[in-house]
C-alpha cells in the first residue's frame, strides 16, 4: 500500500459499522461508499477509488494480510460472466431491499447496512482463503466503475 490514504481509510469502514450498531439510521452513510466510486468514475477517474481510496480494500489489505492463506483466486472468478452475475445480483438484492423498505428511512438504512455487511463478510472469507484483496476482483462497484470508464473511452473515440 504505497498510497498513504489506503493505509488508514479502513477506519471509515470500522466507523460506518460502529455507527450503524449505535444507531441503524447511520447506515444511510453507506450511500457514500456506493456513490463515491461512481462519482469519481463519472468524472473520468475510472477505478481510481479502488486503487487509492477504497475503505473496504484498505481494511482487507491491512488486516487480512496477516491471516490470508494467499491461495490464487480461481480463474473463473475473474471472468466477465462472474463479474456480471455479481453486479446484477448486488443491484437486484439492493433494489429489492429498497422496495421492501417502502421509503422508510430506518428500513432503508438497515438495507444498506445489511448489504455492506454481507459483502464485507464475503470479502473477508475470500481474503482469508485467497489473497487479502480477492474481493476487489469481483467487487460490483469496482466492476461498475470499470464499465463506466470503458464506455467513456468508447464515446470519446466515437466523437
Amino acid at each position: 500500500m504505497k498510497n498513504s490514504i489506503m493505509k488508514w481509510s479502513w477506519i471509515f469502514m470500522v466507523l460506518f459499522f460502529t455507527l450503524a450498531i449505535v444507531d441503524i439510521r447511520f447506515g444511510i452513510l453507506g450511500l457514500l461508499c456506493m456513490g463515491t466510486p461512481v462519482y469519481l468514475a463519472l468524472r473520468g477517474g475510472g477505478r481510481v477509488h479502488c486503487a487509492k481510496y477504497c475503505p473496504r480494500g484498505s481494511l482487507f489489505g491491512v488486516f487480512l494480510d496477516k491471516v490470508s492463506f494467499r491461495n490464487n483466486l480461481p480463474k473463473s472468478f475473474k471472468t466477465k460472466t462472474v463479474k456480471n452475475i455479481m453486479l446484477v445480483w448486488m443491484l437486484g438484492m439492493f433494489s429489492i431491499s429498497l422496495v421492501m423498505a417502502g421509503g422508510d428511512f430506518t428500513k432503508t438504512a438497515f438495507a444498506i447496512v445489511r448489504m455492506m455487511t454481507v459483502s464485507t463478510l464475503v470479502g473477508v472469507v475470500m481474503g482469508v482463503v485467497f489473497q487479502p484483496r480477492s474481493w476487489c476482483t469481483v467487487c460490483p462497484m469496482g466492476y461498475a466503475t470499470g464499465l463506466i470508464e470503458k464506455n467513456q473511452k468508447k464515446s470519446r473515440k466515437a466523437a
